[in-house]
């Protein structure tokens, strides 16, 4: 959620934040209910303390007039009478208005929380303007010695490469249609070494951002409640992209969310709290298992194991004070430790600034990370495709966008310290998701024989094995 007091001071950079990522808001709707919101307020505070007033004094001044009360006639009496009655009858009075603007406060609310939801936190100004993915500007690229990314991988490596589809058909490492009739369309199952390399990828992952850059490990939960969703950002827009469990059909006190991201409860969290400044920053990472709808998505992009209903995830969360500087620096060291993580498995890779129409509505910038699969792009000839890139991480930078809808602050000066608290900044960044991450791991490591050569790194999850060779 975005900070009410700067857009009203500044409409225009909301507006135009907003139409960089494609986004239609009302910000005029939101100006006119907020108005109108504090301007009940402001008569609710002048009524209440009408009301403290008058109950302070119309006890002393009730008690005068009974005095006089006792010794008036006529017109004298009748006129004390009902200026008693008066006095008697204002506090409920008073407390009628109150309520009644208790009651038009309470019809604002939601319309006005729902168009807050809607609005996107503005794009940096230093991130390009563009309407969607296809004016991404590639930052950098790497692959290892001796593989030039400006050939193709036959130029490479002296053979054809096979795409992931057959070398795990050839290999025994995924039953597609199996897993189809399991679980409809974009499920499989991993069998065999495939499992094994799946699991050794998650594994090599979590202890590499636990053990080498010391993020706490959390197991946490992928079934969420609709407010963490909301907290992080997730709803209201990509509702369509989540599974929901509807429990209360079923006589439960709520709905709840198979969560597509550990990014969610990571963040949900500390949702409420208020944090000492001494213990930020929180850097967790952890491996959940995710969902996702993938509504709308069609294409090539949909065969194998690319774009998937179910996958495996770990994620790096950092938690940060409110600077704006502190937030870039993770950003810049969050995007370090993947490209060190895929350098160390030898996948070649670029960096793609993404512009402000494919950021999404909570990132102030966003960095992906694109491995380089000789299965993917346009096709040669022979009808063999000729290698491209695939997005395998995305790295955000998020300001204080979740942490304000998560309510989650932390108080400047370390315990007892004193001053207003402050909403927490957040970042995340994919460290590995499997099993998207094997397609480049088979086909840029397959062999001419049909055989895979295991990288060093993950051959002590796997039982030390060096390659996976096709069935005899």
């Amino acid at each position: 959620m975005i900070d009410l007091k700067l857009l009203r001071e500044d409409p225009d950079r909301f507006r135009h934040g907003a139409a960089r990522k494609n986004y239609t808001v009302d910000i005029d709707r939101v100006l006119e209910l907020d108005a109108h919101r504090r301007e009940i307020q402001t008569r609710q505070q002048t009524l209440q303390a009408e009301a403290n007033k008058a109950a302070k004094e119309s006890g002393p001044l009730i008690g005068k007039l009974m005095g006089r009360l006792k010794a008036a006639s006529g017109d004298e009496k009748a006129a004390i009478e009902a200026e008693v009655a008066q006095l008697k009858a204002r506090p409920q009075e008073l407390k009628q208005q109150i309520q009644d603007l208790e009651h038009e406060l309470a019809a604002i609310e939601p319309d006005l929380n729902a168009l807050l939801l809607e609005i996107p936190l503005p794009p940096d100004p230093d991130v390009p303007v563009g309407v969607s993915a296809d004016d991404n500007t590639e930052i950098s690229r790497w692959s290892p010695e001796g593989f030039d990314l400006s050939k193709s991988f036959r130029e490479n490596r002296g053979f054809d490469p096979k795409t992931h589809i057959e070398l795990v058909n050839e290999l025994g490492l995924a039953d597609f249609e199996r897993g189809v009739r399991l679980g409809g369309a974009r499920h499989y199952v991993l069998t065999g070494h495939g499992a094994r390399l799946h699991q050794a990828v998650l594994r090599y992952a979590l202890d590499f951002m636990a053990e080498k850059h010391g993020f706490t490990p959390m197991t946490i939960p992928v079934i969420v409640r609709e407010e963490m969703m909301v907290g992080t950002g997730f709803f209201p827009a990509g509702r369509d992209q989540a599974y929901h469990i509807e429990e209360t059909r079923r006589g439960s006190g709520e709905d709840l969310f198979l969560a597509g991201t550990g990014e969610v409860s990571l963040m949900g969290m500390h949702g409420g709290e208020i944090l000492d400044e001494a213990q930020l920053p929180l850097t967790y990472v952890t491996v959940s298992t995710c969902f996702r709808r993938e509504a709308g998505a069609a294409g090539k992009d949909t065969a194998g194991l690319y774009r998937i209903h179910q996958f495996d995830k770990v994620e790096q969360v950092v938690v940060c004070r409110a600077d704006e500087a502190e937030s870039r620096a993770w950003h810049k060291k969050m995007i370090g430790f993947v490209e060190e993580f895929l350098r160390s498995l030898g996948l070649p890779h670029r960096l793609l600034q993404c512009c402000t129409g494919d950021l999404g509505m909570k990132n102030a910038d966003m960095i992906d990370l694109e491995c380089w699969m000789p299965g993917r792009g346009e096709l040669d000839a022979q009808g063999r495709p000729t290698g491209g890139f695939g997005e395998t991480h995305s790295a955000s930078r998020l300001y204080d966008f979740q942490c304000r809808r998560l309510n989650m602050r932390y108080r400047p000066g370390g315990e007892g310290g004193k001053g207003p608290t402050t909403f927490c900044h957040s970042l995340n960044n994919t460290v590995a998701a499997s099993p998207r991450i094997l397609i480049p791991l088979l086909e840029i490591h397959q062999n001419k024989d049909g055989s895979v050569t295991i990288p060093q790194p993950l051959r002590p999850y796997i039982g030390g094995r060096k390659t996976i060779e096709p069935a005899n």
